[in-house]
Parts: C-alpha cells; structure tokens; sequence
C-alpha cells in the first residue's frame, strides 16, 4: 500500500465515517444531518471532506436525495463492518449496557483514542507508543483517560515499566485494530476500481504443504492479475494463526488445522494422507512389507511438538520404543537436503510427496492419519474480488492434481 494510503487512511475521523453512514442509509443530507443533531451544511462539509480524502465522489445528488454510486457502496459495506466489529469487541471488553451500551460508546468514540490504544499495545510504552504516533507523551496520555472514561472500564494500569495495558484491553485493541482494516480495504477496493492503485493480498503459507501449495499457482495468478501486491509469510502453524487473527496475514494455506477457535474457519480442499518417506534407493524402498519394527531401526527427522505431523509420529510409535529424533524442523528444503544423502526417514502428505523427485513412499502399509489441506480465514472476513480470485485458482488446481478434493472452496 502507499505511504499516500496510509496518510488518507489516518486522516478520516469516525465523525465523518458517521455521518456518511448516516446519509448513505437514509439516502438523504437532511435526514442524516436530523439524525445526528447537526446542520446540513455542517453534514455537507464533513462528506466534502470526506471524499477529498478518498479521492471520490461517494454520492449520487439528485432531486429526490442522496445516494450512493458504486465507490460510496464499497465504503459504505466496509464502514457497516468496521463499526459493528467496534461494538462486538466493546461488548466482549464487558462495557456497562451490554450491546446497547457497546453501541452508544462507538458512538463517542474517536479515532485518536483507539488510535492511542492500539499504538500502546504494538509499542509497549506510553512513550514508544507517542513518538510512533509523531505525538506528545500527554496528548497520548490525554486520549488514554478520555478512552477509559468513555468507556467506564480500566483498560490501563501502572507497573514498574510504567503505564501497561491489561489482558483484556490487549484484545480490544486487536479488535479495533481489526475494525479499522476495515476501511484500509475500502480504499484500497476504491483505488483498484478506479484503475490507480494495486490490489493487495497478504499469504501465509504454513510449513511443507502450504509452501508447496502456493508456489504451484503463484505465477498462474500474478499471470492473471494487472496490479497486484502479493507477500508472503512463512512462520509455524501456531504463530501463523496468531497473525491471522491479528489481521497481519489476510487467509493461511496449507494443512488445516485440527482446532483453530470459533473465530477462525478452514475451506478443505483435498485430504491428503500422510506417508512415510525415504530417499531414492533406501533399504527399506524396495521392500515388499515394511513392518514398524522396521522403521525404529533408522533415525527420523520430525515435526514440531503440537503439529499434525509431529502427532501422527507419535501416534505411529505410540506402543513401542520410539526410534531416534535428532533433527525437528518444518523446513521442507531441510528435510529434502537430510533425507537424500542419508538413511533417515520423515512423514509426508502425498500432497507433498507428489512434487518431489529425489524421494519416494516406503511400503508401508498400516493406515496413517489422513489430514485435509486448504486455506484458513477469520471467521467474520470479508474478501476483496482479488482474494475471491486468488481462493477460486488454489481450489482449481487442487481438484486437477492427484490428490482427492472433498470440498469446492467457498469464494
């Protein structure tokens, strides 16, 4: 996204978010302006100022009212959302009044007291928090009281590292920072449908599958695309999941997850059992029947403690002696270098396997987990056109490859 973006973004006050909600669901200036106790020109000033900051017109004047054309529709969508996620995350920070109460307070809310919230979570400090913001340390410090009075909660407190913010007030600001994307999309939405800016879609691959996933439909989709920002993460499963929440990464491909929380939802794409694996000519390659006993002999390269593929090699081992585990890593490319100049075993998806050339499945027949690769999203996400396109293309070549697809991914 450009700097320019980011300026825009940090310039639109919730005021005028309001007030353009306002209009745009009564499709009138002087309803709008009735309905939040101000002047129509003073509503008219405010909506100016607005689309200046956008960089469009969001309205459609006519006769008969004010309504909204095909870029007020794209902020308007993301506006509802941003301002419903605000009061859900007010509701769950136990705000007097229960969801009418959260709704009041976003009400009175202002963009520089969550903006000081957030900034304080991210930094750690008061006064990291302030020279990020490029703000002094009391007017921070200022809209910091004016949050907890507005919102008749203690969200800070004082410790020996000075001014902290309390667990619970962690996940507020998570939830506001999430709301606010919100109108990052818009903006960008509105830049891409006036053919001046590019789309932008954050990846997070998980370990072995996902990488693999992604890098078998990466230059079909750049190939596809006229503007397009892609970037990529790669962390463990858990840590990927954390950024997914935290809105760092916009959905994760690879193995689902076995539990990942009401808040987050997989698309399953295909099930892909797990095989045991060996390098090309391994002793144990070209034998008929390959026993359990027989995999304890050879030293193996696993997973990480609390991953599928970690649990499924405990579960193969659980009623015997386990063989040795010296090396653990996700690191596919690792694991490739470490089984091809040496004896030592892994387990892989046949997803994986498939895409592999210096190695091949053991004979082994007993039955393995069979875990499902597709692509994780937060629960209450609302894709762009670009990541709708970029969902459809990952479905599309995984029910064209070998592996067998269980469900169509939802776009």
């Amino acid at each position: 996204m450009q700097d320019t973006s980011y300026a825009r973004l940090d310039a639109i006050s919730f005021r005028q978010l309001r007030l353009f909600e306002s209009v745009g669901r009564l499709n009138s200036v002087r309803r709008g302006s009735e309905e939040c106790n101000l002047s129509q020109p003073a509503v008219t000033q405010a909506l100016a100022k607005l689309e200046e900051l956008i960089g469009v017109t969001l309205f459609e004047r006519r006769a008969s009212g004010s309504y909204l054309n095909q870029c007020g529709d794209i902020l308007y969508r993301r506006v509802i959302r941003m301002f419903r996620q605000m009061a859900h995350a007010l509701f769950e920070l136990e705000v007097p009044g229960g969801m009418v109460g959260a709704d009041a307070i976003v009400n009175r809310l202002s963009r520089s007291q969550v903006r000081s919230l957030i900034a304080t979570i991210e930094h750690g400090s008061f006064p990291a928090a302030a020279e990020a913001l490029g703000i002094t340390k009391a007017s921070l410090q200022r809209s910091a009281r004016d949050l907890e009075a507005n919102l008749r909660k203690t969200i800070y407190y004082r410790a020996a590292d000075g001014v902290m913010v309390t667990p619970a007030g962690m996940e507020c600001g998570r939830r506001m920072r999430l709301a606010l994307q919100e109108i990052d999309w818009a903006i960008n939405e509105i830049d891409v449908a006036r053919d001046i800016g590019e789309s932008r879609i954050v990846i997070g691959a998980l370990p072995f599958g996902g990488s693999v996933l992604l890098a078998s439909v990466l230059d079909e989709f750049l190939a596809s695309q006229k503007h397009v920002d892609v970037r990529i993460a790669n962390e463990s499963a858990s840590e990927m999941m954390r950024c997914l929440r935290d809105g760092k990464v916009d959905l994760v491909v690879g193995l689902t997850q076995e539990t990942v929380g009401d808040d987050l939802v997989s698309q399953t794409l295909a099930e892909t059992p797990y095989e045991v694996v060996a390098r090309r000519g391994h002793p144990l390659a070209d034998k008929g029947k390959v026993s359990c006993d027989d995999l304890g002999q050879y030293d193996w390269v696993v997973g990480t403690h609390g991953s599928n593929r970690r649990n499924c090699f405990d579960s193969l081992f659980a009623d015997q002696r386990k063989p040795r585990t010296p090396i653990t890593t996700c690191s596919l490319p690792v694991i490739r270098n470490l089984l091809s100049g040496s004896n030592r075993l892994t387990l892989m998806t046949s997803y994986e396997l498939q895409h592999e050339s210096m190695l091949v499945r053991v004979p082994y027949q007993s039955a393995l987990p069979c875990p499902t690769i597709g692509i994780t999203t937060r629960a209450d996400w609302l894709p762009t056109d670009l990541h709708k396109d970029f969902i459809n293309l990952i479905s599309s070549r995984v029910t064209t490859n070998s592996i067998a697809p269980v469900r169509r991914a939802v776009g």
